[in-house]
């Protein structure tokens, strides 16, 4: 995989493996304990429909450098869209420049433009004529409108992006990866007597196209962002007030994800920011609780087979049996904190610095089925997709917006409900769980993680779980 890098990044360039190792011995030579280079190449394509047209196509090449040294907790960081020993060499001294005076910021160098012939006729887009995507699209259109006369607008897109890594740094790593990502969305509005709804669907992951194309996997998502905009159209107004609510599997785990997950990024806990700092042993969650994060699975969207610093990926158990096991970290980090390095730093490319970052985080199943579980609520919530939230990483509160969600009545799902709303805090809701299921479910492939001004690819997902005397707001 390297040799492949090689050819497609240092090669062209006529950069050598010595010329690299170069760049690091000058970087370290002015009190800077730690540096690196990331090299990346990303080509990437879309196309999106709407009103039955398409009406976009994109096509695009990046490609750059970011040099980073590391000096105690400080950093420095500088990136170039130019790949070239002298390009490097400039980076290097001014990131060494940053870290040793103390400071923490990035400089762009000087661009070029990229040119297409860098890349050889291996690019993944060379496998698929573009008049097949269009296709899909147009399928998908016509498909969705046949489902149900009262969808009146679609809207779908598809995109992907192939990613070419080589990393180098002066603890020695040097290794590559090669990274596809592809994703196919839709969305529908369906309008009755006035009323107009909005649903989604789609899905994605790390591999090619000839996945997205297959029936069953297309016609799946046009199905349910049908189902969803129906199926609000006779939604009532949601009631407010504490209540017992019930999460479904699948994408709920993106409230595991907001309310908890980032709290137990390393960073924050280093610096004593998060919810969860000086927690570790201690019971943090319901015991029926483990929670843990995976970048080892296979095809998934938040997987990598190594993170951004050139470490495995791992399968990380931040929470077992309800009691705080482990954060996510980073070199820096795990360095500063004297833990141990878990795969997880990510950049959202080569012109930003490593953060620590979750990759696939879900709860592991339980023992109840989703059927006992329901039928043990009088009168609650069913949440089964959120369209939305927010978090405050430093007090783990939470607001969550349900787009698919129930009354629960006698044990029975009953009508659909529209406008709740999940209130509250991450510490206290875990420790609100009192029975888990045992149909772990994971997302469809959409999750996109921001922090600090950077968005990655991630993964989330849950088992049905029953959450005590939650705060709903509602519309009524």
């Amino acid at each position: 995989m390297i040799n492949i890098a090689e050819h497609r990044i240092l090669t062209p360039h006529g950069l050598t493996v010595n010329d690299l190792q170069s760049v690091l011995h000058d970087i370290q030579q002015t009190q800077v304990d730690y540096a690196d280079l990331y090299f990346q190449i990303r080509e990437s394509s879309s196309l999106s429909l709407e009103d039955s047209i398409v009406k976009e196509s994109d096509f695009h090449i990046d490609h750059g450098v970011g040099v980073r040294a590391v000096s105690g907790e400080k950093t420095g960081f500088a990136y170039s869209d130019d790949i070239d020993l002298s390009a490097l060499q400039e980076a290097g001294r001014t990131a060494r420049s940053i870290a040793s005076l103390g400071g923490n910021a990035s400089t762009k160098l000087r661009a070029k433009p990229v040119a297409n012939s860098l890349y050889g006729v291996d690019s993944p887009w060379h496998a698929y004529d573009q008049s097949l995507l269009v296709e899909l699209l147009q399928r998908m259109d016509r498909l969705a409108r046949s489902l149900d006369p009262r969808v009146k607008q679609v809207m779908a897109s598809v995109a992907g992006d192939h990613d070419t890594i080589l990393i180098a740094a002066s603890d020695g790593t040097y290794c590559a990866d090669i990274r596809p990502l592809v994703r196919l969305n839709i969305s529908v509005i369906a309008e009755e007597n006035g009323r107009r709804e909005t649903g989604f669907s789609g899905g994605g992951g790390r591999y090619d196209y000839q996945t997205l194309l297959q029936d069953d996997i297309w016609q799946g998502f046009v199905k349910e962002a049908v189902r969803i905009a129906c199926l609000n159209l006779h939604a009532v107004d949601a009631p407010a007030g504490t209540m017992d609510v019930v999460l479904g599997n699948g994408w709920t785990g993106v409230l595991l994800h907001e309310a908890i997950g980032h709290g137990l990024e390393g960073d924050f806990n280093r610096k004593g920011t998060s919810a969860f700092s000086k927690l570790m042993g201690k019971r943090i969650a319901s015991p029926l609780c483990t929670v843990v994060d995976d970048g080892t699975m296979a095809g998934r969207r938040g997987s990598l087979t190594m993170d951004d610093e050139g470490t495995p990926s791992g399968y990380n158990v931040l929470i077992e049996n309800g009691k705080l096991t482990g954060y996510l970290q980073d070199k820096l980090n795990a360095r500063l904190m004297g833990k141990a390095c878990t795969g997880n730093a990510r950049r959202e490319s080569y012109a930003n610095i490593p953060l620590p970052r979750m990759t696939n985080t879900y709860m592991l199943p339980g023992q109840h089925t989703p059927e006992e579980i329901i039928g043990s609520v009088k009168n609650g919530l069913y949440a089964v997709n959120f369209s939305g939230g927010q978090v405050d990483i430093t007090s783990g509160k939470y607001v969550f917006v349900a787009n698919e969600a129930y009354l629960i009545e006698n044990g029975q799902i009953t009508k659909p409900v529209k406008g709740a709303t999940l209130i509250g805090d991450g510490p206290t809701a875990l420790k609100k769980i009192t029975m888990v299921g045992n149909d772990l479910a994971l997302d469809k492939g959409i999750g996109i993680c921001g922090k600090e001004g950077q968005s990655v690819p991630v993964g989330v997902g849950m088992p049905t779980v029953r959450i005590n005397g939650l705060t709903v707001g509602g519309t009524k």
